[in-house]
């Protein structure tokens, strides 16, 4: 496929704050599918999680501070900009009609996949999309491992070959092995509340934004 059809990766999340292990699947993700790019999607008011940290506002520049440098990454801002409830069923609409037929690829770990059937309007995703699940290396998901109704939803939509993406636009479920890193949000968030460093967790530019917004401190700059 050429570029401008070929897949292009979906990255949501609160990204409170973005680090390493984001880039990482974003990055291994467009390898390993075959990807023309990644288009991160920070949420405005996720709808399974207390309210994030620290305002949209500053969410959304950490990530475009965070991908600056790679131009296979770009931000997708609508869901910070539209003030309601981040529903990941609500933005694949959108780029659906965005997008037309091209391939859209749906990113993100094995344990979200896993609570896959607690989202909105959850069966409706594989009408919209494909979804790649990133694993450890040297595991990979399988039908009976999965809770018996996501189970039952993804029964001829598993695939381990990630040209099955190229074939149509979505409905596909393709495992990726991720490099493991044990970087999460909420351990950056603990050692900068704790006045630890975080150096070598995120990148400089978002250690440096956090900085000078005085963010995850006591008073977090909201």
């Amino acid at each position: 496929m050429s570029g401008p059809d070929r897949p292009l990766g979906l990255l949501g999340g609160t990204f409170d704050p973005v680090h390493y292990g984001h880039l990482r699947l974003a990055e291994e993700a467009r390898e390993a599918l075959d990807l023309a790019g990644v288009r991160w999607i920070p949420a405005g008011l996720p709808p399974h999680r207390p309210a994030p940290r620290v305002a949209a506002a500053h969410r959304l520049e950490m990530v475009r501070q965070a991908v600056a440098a790679n131009p296979a990454f770009t931000v997708d801002d609508a869901e910070t900009a539209s003030g309601e409830t981040s529903y990941t069923v609500t933005t694949l609409d959108r780029l659906r009609a965005e997008q037309g037929s091209r391939p859209l690829v749906l990113l993100m770990g094995a344990d979200a996949f896993l609570g896959l059937a607690t989202w909105r309007r959850w069966r409706d995703l594989f009408a919209l999309a494909h979804i790649g699940v990133a694993t450890r290396p040297g595991v990979e998901l399988s039908l009976e491992e999965l809770p018996a109704e996501l189970a039952a939803a993804c029964a001829g939509r598993l695939d381990g070959n990630p040209d099955a993406l190229k074939t149509a636009p979505a409905g596909r479920v393709v495992q990726f092995a991720m490099t493991p890193l044990a970087i999460s949000a909420s351990l950056v968030r603990a050692r900068l509340a704790a006045g630890l460093s975080v150096r070598y967790l995120l990148p400089d530019p978002v250690r440096e934004y956090i900085d000078l917004h005085h963010l995850y401190r006591a008073t977090d700059g909201r």
